[in-house]
């Protein structure tokens, strides 16, 4: 393959809009899910398992929607002893962030003298989507289902696709049991979205849908908002690496190759670069490497596809392409100057990987933030999945005689500029001296 990269020019950000915008599905994909959410909505476990025989191969009866307990119990005991304490110490860190973010109930004295506040509480059922299959995404596991048990959600739902056999992974079934979660449905693509929105004799509906899926989860979710919560609408995978001349062109390498292997064909890959000199030594390592590598192919197929170059020697400049991207994970491969400059300067990234040594992987897997994150420039206006997305905040008002007289003049001013004299009386009549 032939690589090349671009320069600074007054249309580069246009380029780059094009390249790595979300696309707006494609008719194919949207009719297609409306179809299987209405079928699913009017047919339940019926159409759920023919959805299931159709797109994942796999021939289920009814009572075997279900994961049983002791197929939970059982995977426990499959794991070896590093799968268990992996597992285990991702559960571990992942818990400590985010038990950070729990949310303060908190109270104050307006100007009137009422009590005003806000109080969360966990949302009450909650349903989680997990990627599974042939490439079961063990880690999904782990980056979304904990952030529910720190919450305290009373009910957590887990919808994963089976194999062809209607086989889960018994690595995904024994995260799940190490986190406590008994609810868990061998189901998955939009039929499983639809499942969890509207509910089937096998699956109760629940409140918000959470997880990452391929375009046609992400468009069942989206056509299933109002009716349930939604996170977000995470696509394919990207990664933006930025280098300067401190950096490893082994590591830079590594960094693009591992984001390229998540094999939908769509993810896209970033390399800003502020020596020119860095570009043959990057790509010579990406072709080394990926002679090594066992996924090489779909690899291949995203550097021919999704991959973009671009040499920014000026930092300010090139602060401002990264931010205009927004990428979804940001690699600093930078000199501790420049990633304190960077860092400051870039506003937008779903996750920042700070410093030589700080790998996605180690974001992706086990370091504590969820891998759950915005792509496709929607970092500009959202976050990576946190923990106050399980959560829903009520604000309360308490007023007394006094405070609600204060109060008076202002309302009935309001409720004269919008002719609203319901709301004005509303008040007015509870303050009325009786006689």
């Amino acid at each position: 393959m032939k690589y090349s990269y671009l320069s600074d020019s007054p249309d580069l950000l246009s380029i780059l809009r094009e390249f790595g915008s979300v696309s707006v599905p494609d008719r194919e994909v949207t009719e297609t899910v409306s179809d299987i959410l209405e079928e699913i909505r009017l047919r339940g476990d019926a159409a759920l398992l023919e959805k299931t025989l159709l797109y994942d191969g796999a021939s289920l009866d009814a009572d075997e929607i279900s994961v049983q307990p002791a197929e939970l119990a059982e995977a426990q005991s499959k794991l070896n002893e590093s799968e268990r304490t992996a597992i285990l110490e991702a559960i571990s860190n992942v818990q400590l962030f985010h038990e950070k973010s729990i949310p303060s109930n908190w109270s104050t004295l307006n100007e009137h003298g009422a009590e005003v506040g806000e109080r969360h509480y966990p949302i009450n059922r909650v349903g989680i989507y997990v990627p599974g299959g042939n490439v079961p995404l063990v880690s999904t596991v782990i980056m979304t289902v904990t952030l529910a048990k720190v919450a305290q959600v009373p009910e957590i739902a887990v919808v994963t696709p089976p194999d062809s056999n209607g086989k889960v992974s018994y690595q995904l079934l024994a995260a799940l049991e190490a986190l406590g979660v008994t609810e868990v449905y061998r189901v998955g693509g939009a039929q499983a979205i639809a499942s969890l929105a509207f509910g089937t004799e096998s699956i109760p509906a629940v409140d918000k849908i959470f997880g990452p899926g391929n375009a046609y989860v992400n468009e069942a979710k989206r056509q299933s908002f109002g009716t349930v919560g939604i996170d977000l609408l995470p696509g394919p995978s990207e990664v933006m690496v930025i280098a300067d001349s401190t950096a490893n062109p082994a590591f830079v390498a590594a960094a693009l190759l591992a984001q390229a292997e998540h094999g939908s064909g769509k993810e896209k890959i970033y390399f800003l670069f502020t020596e020119e000199a860095l570009f043959p030594q990057v790509i010579e390592e990406t072709e080394v490497q990926l002679q090594t590598l066992s996924h090489r192919k779909s690899i291949q197929r995203v550097l021919e596809n999704g991959f973009r170059s671009i040499f920014l020697p000026d930092l300010a400049r090139l602060s401002e392409v990264a931010s205009f991207v927004a990428p979804e994970h940001l690699e600093l491969q930078v000199s501790e100057e420049n990633l304190a400059m960077l860092t400051e300067k870039i506003t937008t990234a779903g996750a920042f990987l700070m410093g030589h040594k700080t790998a996605t992987s180690l974001g992706d897997f086990a370091a504590g933030p969820s891998h759950v994150l915005p792509t496709g420039r929607s970092s500009r206006f959202s976050s990576g999945l946190k923990l106050d997305d399980f959560f829903r905040r009520t604000s309360f008002i308490k007023y007394d005689e006094d405070s609600a007289r204060k109060a008076a003049p202002v309302i009935a001013e309001f409720a004269k500029m919008e002719q609203l004299d319901a709301h004005g009386r509303s008040l007015s009549m509870r303050i009325e001296d009786k006689g």
